[in-house]
């Protein structure tokens, strides 16, 4: 089945995506890329060697945590 996979947090879309899951395999495989699309976001917008620095230490936890994560049947 198709789903439709969102992470907000306070109104700001952290994460959007379409996966075909159908086990609990392929739903870790969706989470994971979920997970990993956030960390590569926040290390792009680095605007500088410290702030990479500094965001490499931070983790994707503290990013996520009070967010609202979404799974919908995608069309």
């Amino acid at each position: 089945m198709k789903v439709r996979l969102k992470i907000e947090k306070r109104g700001a879309t952290l994460f959007e995506g379409v996966y075909d899951v159908g086990e609990a395999e392929s739903f870790g495989n969706a989470c994971a890329d979920a997970w990993t699309q956030i960390r590569t976001d926040r290390l792009e917008k680095a605007t500088s060697v410290g702030a990479l620095m500094e965001m490499r230490d931070q983790n994707v936890l503290d990013e996520l945590q009070g967010a609202e994560i979404t799974i919908r049947k995608a069309l």
